[in-house]
């Protein structure tokens, strides 16, 4: 485990170095180019739907140099050219002209198309992105849109902060006085020109990014965390005071009746939990297809963990670009061994014989479904001609990876798992044939107990669900790793509590098929994230079009596939260390 957790530092420490600018250290004399990349546009509310900048009919600084990408970047869909920006360090510029340029009546088209859809362009000065808008939609004084006016702003304002020989800080700035009407199709002539202020500021280098994270810390941002993690505690309290008054008083009263009949009678019947104690460890059906849901459900669990670890030590620093999707891949596949081992050895505890076709669909289990997903909607992202499409040649290294890395490795696992020779750690004996199991009312049905085994969990975190939705679906920048860590905690906390109190009613009332349902139980959590998904995209969002929608829901589906691998086992493990607790305390015949 720590060789595996030293080669993701390595990798990722490797993966920074690519993302650095080409000037190297960040240090600059007077008049020195400080290097500038115009990375991509698209329209605001749809942060996956993002195109070249160069896509649009910019003056081009002549030939478009490409910048080399590390593998993280072309994963987030960065695609970066030299800009037709010359920002020399500590030089000011007045009116520096770019280019001049006759717009042709489809070219005025597509840039009204574009402020229509309130495009915004990126770019990356000395590895600081800088954000600005293409134009602005003109509605005072007309209520009919046919009537609106739209404007392409021309000129730009760079004010840029230094300290000593480093760059600190960049904004950039439209000048309203400058507009270039685009409302009917006809020709237009322009010229694109910018300003250069420098400023000098006693803002360390060290510390040039906080102000990229200082709106998650805002007062009123840490407010609303700390209300989000209070009312988690509040219910991981209520819930284990629960358990502690209700279940654990049930239980001792049930210890205490149970001894009373061992000392009465023999053919005193049984009833209750302890009725079942024959069928109770009885193997679930399905065993392989389960025991390859609980090795995927542990390897996600430890790509969580990992995930965390970088987050917690700061790795995942505000636009360190693609660091978040190469350690994502780089991760899963290292702990494919540990999927392998923990679904082959579980296979073999449930007696299980064909271990090579579990392994192959503990490998399958979560991947092929990511795979068809991220098929469909890298062929949507190129009918768009969107930077979301992964290149031939990125798609060529994930499956390296997946060939050299992750199938040996999982192949490996699974072959370590068969050979420590599991046995299953059964407190009772099984009974040769299965009890019938009683009637039950609906409320103990598959369904509603799903519905309270999520519903609880995913109370305890929604608040913070927000913040997450729009980081990744948004422009918003999350830093606060700590906070979802303790939320995280919270929830694996609360999905264990609910799954053990539902798995105990329903031993109690002589249900013994409790391990497919402890799972689906566990894992409900996932399919309430997914109805907040929904709740999200038409209510707190502005996203629309086909592509973006694809994207949200096509991967929403697979991270919410993830987590109710990942919460179903969590919940599998907790029955079942409750259920061997509760039979090895009485003893049964």
């Amino acid at each position: 485990m720590m060789r595996c957790f030293t080669v993701v530092l390595l990798f990722l420490s490797i993966a920074a170095q690519q993302v650095r600018s080409d000037a190297s250290h960040h240090t600059y004399k007077r008049g020195d180019p400080v290097p500038l990349y115009a990375n991509k546009v698209g329209p605001f509310h749809n942060p996956s739907e993002t195109y070249r900048y160069f896509d649009l009919p910019f003056c081009s600084p002549g030939v478009v140099k490409e910048k080399k990408e590390a593998f993280g970047e072309v994963l987030n869909g960065d695609r970066l050219v030299t800009a037709p920006y010359k920002l020399e360090f500590l030089i000011d510029k007045d009116f520096e002209s770019v280019c001049q340029k006759k717009l042709a009546a489809e070219e005025v088209a597509k840039f009204r198309t574009a402020v229509i859809k309130d495009y915004y362009f990126q770019m990356y000065y000395d590895d600081l992105p800088i954000w600005g808008f293409l134009g602005k939609v003109d509605k005072e004084g007309y209520n009919d849109p046919s009537k609106y006016k739209y404007y392409l702003f021309k000129h730009f304002q760079f004010d840029i902060f230094y300290n000593k020989d480093r760059v600190i800080e960049i904004t950039v700035r439209p000048d309203p006085s400058f507009l270039v009407d685009l409302t009917d199709d006809k020709e237009v002539g322009l010229d694109f020109t910018y300003t250069v202020k420098w400023k000098e500021t006693n803002t360390s280098y060290e510390r040039r990014t906080d102000k990229y994270s200082q709106s998650s810390s805002l007062p009123r941002n840490m407010e609303i965390h700390w209300f989000s993690i209070i009312n988690s505690c509040v219910t991981v309290l209520l819930l284990t005071g629960f358990l502690a008054t209700i279940l654990m008083r049930v239980l001792k009263n049930d210890f205490v009746k149970y001894a009373r009949d061992e000392e009465a009678l023999d053919d005193q019947e049984e009833t209750g939990w302890k009725y079942i104690h024959g069928d109770v460890f009885r193997f679930p059906k399905f065993k392989s297809l389960f025991a390859a849901a609980i090795g995927s459900g542990t390897q996600l669990f430890t790509l969580t963990i990992f995930i965390f670890v970088l987050s917690l030590v700061g790795i995942f620093y505000p636009y360190n670009r693609g660091a978040l999707f190469t350690s994502l891949v780089v991760i899963y596949a290292l702990t494919s061994g540990i999927a392998g081992y923990t679904a082959t050895s579980f296979y073999c505890q449930l007696e299980g014989t064909n271990w090579v076709r579990n392994l192959l669909l503990t490998g399958t289990l979560f991947s092929g479904p990511l795979f068809i997903s991220f098929c469909f909607l890298n062929t949507v992202a190129i009918a768009y001609s969107a930077t979301a499409a992964l290149p031939f040649g990125t798609i060529l290294v994930i499956l390296l990876i997946f060939t050299l890395v992750t199938s040996p490795l999982l192949v490996l696992g699974g072959i370590a798992g068969k050979n420590s020779k599991p046995v299953f750690q059964a407190p009772v004996r099984t009974a040769k044939y299965p009890r019938e199991i009683p009637t039950q009312p609906w409320y103990r049905s598959a369904l509603p107990q799903m519905a309270m085994a999520g519903f609880l969990p995913f109370s305890a975190i929604y608040i913070e669900l927000y913040y997450i939705f729009a980081s990744i679906w948004g422009h918003k920048i999350y830093t606060i790793y700590s906070i979802l860590f303790i939320v995280f905690i919270i929830l694996l906390i609360v999905t264990a509590f609910i799954t053990v109190g539902l798995t105990y009613f329903q031993l109690a009332a002589e249900d013994h098929q409790w391990w497919w349902r402890s799972f689906v139980c566990g894992g409900s959590t996932g399919m309430f994230i997914y109805g907040y998904c929904l709740y999200y995209y038409y209510a707190r969002s502005e996203m629309s079009g086909f592509m973006q929608t694809s994207y949200f829901f096509g991967y929403m589906a697979c991270i919410c596939y993830g987590f109710f691998l990942m919460l179903g086992t969590v919940g599998f493990q907790a029955a079942l260390f409750f259920v061997r607790h509760i039979y090895r305390s009485i003893k049964c015949e």
